[in-house]
């Protein structure tokens, strides 16, 4: 790393973490002036790559090449076919990962990693193009890369100028800008986020309503003329708590066994004589196939329900096709 200018230390763990968000704070400066022009171009660059079927090759050494992986996973979960390649297997066989038309990304705060150097002579005979994160702009592998981007800083937090601190945050800061940008330049839309993550918390809120709503025989279906016998039946047999209530195939309205329970409340064995149309909730909260389950978790708690009403298009005017319940979201 090049050799920052020593400070007065900072003890204190907040003063380090200033240290770091000031840096930041200089680098969205120079996004919005001299380097705006560059990231416009390099982030221009690698949503065509991406878009013409070639990768991102992100490499580095050291707590850049650490940077350099969580810059390429985050390119990859956002829609761009990226990877890491390692520099000093690269120059063993690794190579090969590069062909005509790739980006290779390279992260060296000095410019002068001598791993990466290695890989100048090569780079143009494979027809790849170097892109470079550095904080030096007149280093070796600055003036041998299409594109430079400044990560410089001021200083890093570490109070003897030796560990990357300060200056692998902006790395990595700049590197998830990059990401982001260039997924709207290849127009990545929530459900292609869902695509590519299936698993864990966050794979489970992405999960359509459509995939998780009762269709079909398990939909409680009762008519407006439905007795109360007929909707308590129809409510214990399909086990959702509520029940739709349907004539013609449109959605009338429903009812939940908490609306027979204030009901019973009131009414006492009255009623029983009333029928599903008379005592239905006529503004049902309803939902469309395609939103997350994320979604509809937040719907439900916000109107403090317990089901959702699936139709074609999200309106009660529209088709039912099925009903989510609060339990398919907690499963």
């Amino acid at each position: 790393m090049t050799q920052l200018p020593q400070t007065p230390a900072a003890n204190r763990p907040a003063d380090l973490i200033r240290i770091e968000a000031e840096a930041l704070e200089q680098l969205a400066q120079r996004l919005e002036g001299p380097q705006a022009k560059v990231f416009e171009q390099v982030a221009a660059l690698l949503a065509q790559t991406a878009q013409s079927g070639h990768r991102v090759v992100l490499t580095g050494i050291g707590k850049s090449g650490l940077i350099a992986r969580k810059i390429a996973a985050t390119l990859l979960s956002t829609g761009t076919a990226a990877q890491f390649l390692h520099p000093t297997e690269a120059l063993h066989g690794d190579l090969g990962l590069l062909s005509h038309g790739d980006v290779l990304l390279a992260l060296s705060y000095s410019g002068e990693s001598e791993e990466l150097l290695r890989l100048l002579p090569v780079l143009p005979r494979l027809g790849v193009t170097l892109v470079t994160l550095t904080g030096c702009d007149d280093s070796t592998l600055a003036k041998a890369s299409a594109h430079v981007l400044d990560v410089s800083v001021d200083r890093e937090a570490c109070n003897h100028q030796l560990a990357p601190t300060t200056s692998t945050t902006v790395m990595l800061a700049l590197g998830d800008a990059l990401a982001i940008d260039v997924s709207r330049r290849l127009n990545f839309q929530p459900h292609d986020f869902a695509e590519l993550h299936p698993g864990g918390q966050l794979g489970k809120r992405l999960i359509p309503v459509s995939q998780l709503m009762h269709r079909g025989n398990l939909l409680p279906i009762v008519p407006p003329t439905a007795t109360m016998p007929e909707i308590i039946q129809e409510m214990s047999a399909k086990r959702l708590g509520m029940t739709t209530i349907l004539s013609a195939g449109k959605l009338l309205g429903i009812l939940s066994d908490g609306d027979l329970r204030r009901l019973f409340e009131c009414d006492g064995p009255a009623a029983f004589h009333r029928t599903a149309g008379q005592i239905m909730n006529a503004s049902p909260r309803t939902i469309a196939p395609t939103p997350f389950a994320g979604d509809a978790l937040t719907l439900m708690e916000r109107h403090k329900i317990t089901a959702l009403v699936v139709t074609e298009d999200g309106t009660a005017s529209s088709p039912v096709v099925g009903v989510l319940h609060l339990h398919d979201l907690l499963a």
